[in-house]
């Protein structure tokens, strides 16, 4: 999880970064297509580092739970797992 860990705290305070230009862009009356082009930057942005959480989770929850030989612990894992895919395709 480090250099995931790592990259996503990066990844994040870049994102800081693009919603205060974004909130400026608003502030300043820019042009509208311009703002919606940073909002649609901001969130694919978001969407890299929700990726590098869920790979992380995967590797090291969901490995854990599956090594475990626990089925509550594999059902609640695959549970949260299905729980992410349903929010994500709405």
């Amino acid at each position: 999880m480090k250099d995931r860990k790592q990259a996503a705290l990066q990844r994040l305070a870049r994102l800081e970064g693009q919603v205060r230009g974004v909130i400026r862009m608003v502030e300043e009356d820019r042009y509208c297509v311009d703002i919606l082009n940073q909002t649609l930057a901001v969130r694919s942005a978001l969407a890299q580092v929700e990726i590098l959480i869920l790979q992380d989770h995967a590797d090291e929850c969901v490995e854990e739970a599956i090594t475990s030989n626990d089925p509550e612990a594999q059902r609640q894992k695959f549970r949260e797992l299905v729980g992410i895919f349903e929010r994500v395709c709405r």
